[in-house]
């Protein structure tokens, strides 16, 4: 081999050198993994004769030759990572005990863990817990305290229906003024008419919506009323699980699949009697807005696209085609679109949303949360669907205060020098105490920790799509295929090394988080990989609208301002009363795009 040849020269290795030992390392199990079969192996056990011991010599001379050149290549393999302190000898002992130890147990676990892919059985149990101790968390919440919404009348237009909120929504289920499956026609139709334009839907559920929407308004004339979610339809990001509907992903691979489970949350809404109307779309394998059918766009400006793999639900609530959607969250997945589009939208606390039933990027990282029109909506969809999941090991009965009874005066807000300064006045105005605040902490690899933590559990649920070349065939190749490639070689040590490391930046984060919660900006990516590092929650509320340059003649086409209003774990109420307090003196979540508008 050419590695061979340059570790003998004992000089520096080149491209293609380099190029071998990447190889070497991918390749290591293989290699360690050959051992002597059949009658070979059985001659060395036995060698009775003078042609036996001969084979038999020449066998163990063939053993000695492939050890020796399993213990060179090992060295050029650690060498060129930079772990190449070991002599022969110990390099010897670590190719026999890899062949032997290593990479049985390898095959052993992949067999019993990773023959399916998504990560949706066998969840890791090395799970993360959010909670920064308090006291408070030990107790169960009670129900939110709903404001009444009251005079609600039907509009006489169906798009302003469905600019309403879903407690207005609600409002006129409940008296009787629309019904479920008048509601569901307009939003079905909405769906179809914009979806063109915005690529936003990979399935219409229509057939299981009208019959949800017939059996809501069952229940209300039998005088069951569920509450504010009963009859209102909705959409869910395509890696949430719904029974005899596909479940693709986004994923060329992946776009016939159906899986017979449903997922924690989409129980939830069903208990709710909430109306599924559409599987919306996620970026492919839950990776930025690209998917197998297209690239979703911005309602705003259909010229750009919508960003994050939360494409679908932030572009569908939006334009108004559904009251609200459920996204996830694994790096940015809710901030990131929910900005670009001007939505109102909630990245929970860490563990707050049961997550069985979803494709799964990294056990400790993933969440879902609600796009919506107002604060006070994402608040009403967190109250139904927060709570322990069985199955979901990471999730938790968190104790939330009523966002509803929150004394804001009694809040200390700090601000980023980032902060959108419209929010920090009214707040102040409102009787909040505001201070300038800076969140401090020393660890400075904050956004590899996030990347190799996503990378590799990402990794252990796609092991088989790498290995038979699926990745080949994936949307974006410089996605996906590059980094979990790349992901291979990252050892289990440094993995650990870095959870330890993420350990260090949560213990900082908190003895620093001394306010009450802080505003900032929602898309930073330093901000967005420590908040999920952290496993705090952050609420992205539109602040305004500025002009694009060079727009199309006669168009209305803008760019979304918008703000984060972070809050420790388990204190989403904080940032739920602040959201609500900002909107109840603006009207900036209130704007539609101009989507009828496409030139």
């Amino acid at each position: 081999m050419r590695l061979h040849a340059w570790h003998r020269r004992g000089g520096k290795p080149g491209a293609a050198a380099t190029a071998t030992a990447v190889v070497f390392l991918i390749s290591a199990a293989a290699i360690w993994a050959r051992a002597p079969t059949g009658a070979a192996a059985a001659r060395r056990r036995h060698p009775s004769d003078e042609m036996d011991r001969l084979e038999a010599h020449v066998d163990n001379v063939t053993i000695v030759k492939e050890d020796d050149d399993d213990t060179l290549h090992l060295k050029d393999a650690l060498e060129f990572f930079d772990a190449n302190f070991f002599n022969d000898s110990k390099v010897h002992e670590m190719a026999k005990g890899a062949k032997e130890f290593n990479v049985p147990t390898f095959r052993v676990n992949r067999k019993l863990v990773a023959s399916e892919n998504g990560g949706l059985y066998n969840p890791s149990v090395l799970v993360f817990n959010s909670d920064w101790g308090k006291k408070e968390s030990q107790r169960r919440s009670e129900r939110f305290n709903y404001p009444r919404v009251t005079g609600v009348k039907r509009p006489n237009k169906d798009e302003d229906v469905a600019f309403m909120s879903i407690l207005e929504l609600g409002e006129l289920f409940r008296t009787k003024q629309i019904t479920s499956q008048e509601l569901t026609g307009i939003f079905l139709q909405r769906l179809k008419r914009y979806n063109p334009i915005l690529e936003a839907v990979i399935t219409f559920t229509e057939d299981l919506a009208n019959s949800q929407a017939k059996r809501a308004d069952e229940l209300l004339e039998k005088g069951i009323y569920l509450g504010p979610l009963h009859g209102i339809p909705y959409g869910l990001k395509d890696i949430i699980s719904v029974p005899n509907y596909k479940t693709t992903w986004g994923s060329e691979t992946f776009k016939d699949q159906v899986l017979d489970m449903e997922a924690w949350v989409y129980k939830r809404l069903c208990s709710a009697g909430a109306v599924l109307i559409g599987k919306l779309v996620s970026g492919s394998l839950a990776y930025d807005d690209i998917w197998f059918g297209g690239r979703t766009r911005n309602p705003w400006n259909t010229e750009e696209f919508s960003t994050g793999s939360s494409a679908g639900p932030a572009a569908c609530v939006s334009a108004g085609m559904v009251p609200f959607a459920i996204g996830s969250e694994t790096a940015g997945s809710i901030a990131y679109p929910a900005a670009r589009c001007g939505v109102t939208a909630l990245r929970p606390t860490f563990g707050t949303v049961g997550r069985t039933g979803v494709m799964s990027i990294s056990e400790s990282l993933d969440k879902l949360g609600p796009f919506c029109r107002t604060a006070t909506d994402c608040a009403v969809i967190l109250d139904f669907i927060r709570g322990k999941d069985p199955h979901d090991l990471s999730s938790r009965d968190i104790f939330l205060e009523d966002p509803f009874s929150v004394d804001i005066t009694k809040l200390t807000v700090g601000y980023l020098k980032d902060a959108e300064m419209e929010v920090i006045h009214i707040l102040a105005s409102k009787g909040v105490n505001v201070v300038p605040f800076e969140l401090s902490y020393s660890v400075p690899s904050v956004q590899s920790i996030l990347n190799f933590t996503m990378d590799v559990d990402m990794l252990a649920h796609f092991d088989k799509w790498q290995r038979l070349g699926d990745d080949d065939d994936y949307e974006a190749q410089d996605q996906w295929p590059v980094e979990l490639r790349r992901t291979r070689l990252i050892p289990a040590v440094d993995y650990i090394q870095a959870q330890r490391a993420r350990g260090k930046l949560i213990h900082e984060v908190r003895e620093g988080f001394t306010v009450d919660a802080f505003i900032g900006n929602a898309t930073d990516w330093e901000k967005v990989c420590m908040g999920n590092l952290v496993g705090m929650p952050v609420l992205v509320v539109p602040t305004g609208f500025k002009s694009i340059d060079n727009p199309p003649s006669g168009t209305r086409r803008r760019t979304t301002l918008t703000t984060g209003i972070y809050a420790p774990p388990d204190h989403d109420h904080i940032a739920l009363a602040l959201a609500m307090a900002y909107q109840s003196a603006t009207d900036h979540h209130k704007q539609r795009p101009p989507i009828d508008d496409e030139g």
